[in-house]
């Protein structure tokens, strides 16, 4: 039974297809973060792009902390 939270993350990555998918979501929006962020200049196209990768990336993480929680919650229940 995971007992930490990096316990729960792994057993969710483990057993849970959703939780696999956003983890996979967020890799590729951090991936493609550091595209843009290597370039020596950044187009308004690139910033745009930017942001938006940087708000998906936060709302799939708290989707993900959230699935974490619930399963926290119901280990410790």
């Amino acid at each position: 039974m995971p007992t930490t939270t990096q316990d729960i993350r792994q057993s969710l990555l483990a057993i849970d297809p959703e939780y696999r998918r956003l983890a996979e979501e967020h890799s590729r929006c951090e991936s493609q973060l550091e595209q843009i962020l290597e370039s020596s200049y950044l187009s308004s196209e690139d910033l745009v792009r930017e942001a938006t990768l940087k708000k998906l990336k936060l709302r799939l993480k708290d989707q993900m902390e959230l699935m974490v929680a619930r399963k926290q919650q119901s280990v410790n229940h």
